[in-house]
């Protein structure tokens, strides 16, 4: 039922407002359980009422920018004879390539999509800012799909990336909150290389399936060569601080035809297990 809601919001008499319209109210201390609520249920309803069901979800560094930006980057850099920014712009198109993958894997995904019944649908999910968020949203609105955004209020604000699906890019305060809504509805995760957020965000996935707070699906860590550099998974094995099943809870993929093929390859055993 639909509560019809009272135009006190442009009463200047704070004692008028209704408890739910008055912000002043609402950012209290004792009203952050609450808050978690409303946060939790938006982008739900939200996402109930659009059809979407399933998602990949796809994350990584929010510094890498897509190989056109990057080559221009170089071409500025070498211009400028400043060897420690070309030295920069040429990382910037090797990370460039994790961009383009990011958004082929997307479109793979998007594509098959769209000859799905909803219930069935893939639906690419990102952190909606720039980098490796930007490449998804862009790779499925480039197939005609389209995409979940779940940002975040930072110190720094990051704003939704230009290929969001509008209706369906939602802004959070908490992480935890956030968190939920990446696992909520993924059938696969695929991380690529990127820094603390990402870091941050696999290992809590790792955590869940390991502990089994959440069934287990795919978790692709895109790029080998990066995370086997940057996480020691062996070693901590080797040390015991975690076993072999655990290692199992996720794999390598270094094309985005593998790594959609993995996920369509679970999802179908899935299906007829």
């Amino acid at each position: 039922m639909n509560i019809p809601i009272s135009a006190s919001t442009s009463t200047p008499d704070p004692s008028l407002r209704l408890a739910f319209d008055d912000p002043t109210f609402m950012q209290r201390d004792e009203n952050r359980g609450i808050r978690l609520q409303l946060e939790l249920l938006k982008a739900d309803l939200a996402q109930r009422e659009a059809d979407i069901h399933q998602t990949v979800v796809v994350f990584g560094s929010a510094r890498f920018m897509s190989m056109e930006d990057a080559q221009a980057k170089l071409v500025a850099s070498e211009s400028s004879n400043d060897a420690a920014k070309i030295a920069k712009a040429r990382l910037a198109i090797h990370n460039a390539a994790y961009y383009e993958a990011a958004r082929a894997f997307a479109k793979l995904v998007a594509t098959d999509g769209l000859h799905m019944p909803p219930e069935q649908r893939l639906t690419i999910c990102t952190g909606g800012g720039p980098g490796i968020m930007e490449a998804a949203n862009r790779g499925a609105t480039e197939a005609g799909a389209v995409s979940v955004a779940l940002n975040i209020a930072l110190p720094h604000e990051q704003l939704p990336n230009p290929y969001v699906s509008p209706h369906l890019s939602f802004k959070f305060h908490y992480f935890a909150i956030r968190k939920m809504h990446f696992v909520m509805r993924a059938k696969a995760l695929v991380a690529f290389p990127g820094g603390f957020g990402t870091m941050d965000e696999l290992f809590e996935i790792l955590t869940l399936v390991q502990t089994g707070k959440t069934p287990r699906v795919p978790i692709l860590l895109y790029g080998s060569d990066y995370w086997k550099k940057v996480v020691n998974f062996d070693a901590m094995q080797a040390e015991g601080t975690v076993n072999a099943e655990d290692i199992a809870c996720f794999q390598y993929v270094d094309t985005p035809e593998q790594a959609w093929a993995l996920v369509k390859s679970f999802i179908s055993g899935a299906q007829h297990a």
